[in-house]
């Protein structure tokens, strides 16, 4: 990977990694996640694939990602807890879609400088 323009060669990724906990919940289907960031303040947000998500705070940007992974039936978010209801009951690759939210320059990805 080239370095951008005064970046060292060894960074690898940018931004704040998010630290998570994946624990399993009393119902099929159902995986918990806990985190050491806060994404909804202080609010319950709920998404299914059959509403649009519309918005770019945290929790808006999470939900598409994890629709866009597929197999996800809906999503709640509240603080920093998310709960994922799957569709499929394969829930792989999740905990890292969560850990990457805040992660903004990832290997491979060309950094464009405004000239």
């Amino acid at each position: 990977m080239a370095a951008a323009a005064g970046l060292p060669g060894s960074i690898r990724a940018v931004g704040q990694p998010v630290t998570v906990i994946e624990k399993p919940s009393g119902t099929p289907g159902v995986i918990r996640y806990e985190t050491n960031r806060v994404l909804s303040g202080m609010g319950h947000e709920r998404y299914t694939p059959d509403r649009p998500v519309e918005g770019q705070r945290p929790p808006d940007v999470l939900a598409r990602r994890l629709f866009e992974r597929g197999g996800v039936a809906a999503v709640h978010v509240n603080g920093n807890v998310i709960t994922v209801q799957l569709a499929t009951g394969d829930g792989s690759g999740i905990k890292e879609i969560i850990e990457s939210l805040y992660t903004y320059y990832r290997p491979g990805v060309e950094v464009t400088v405004p000239s």
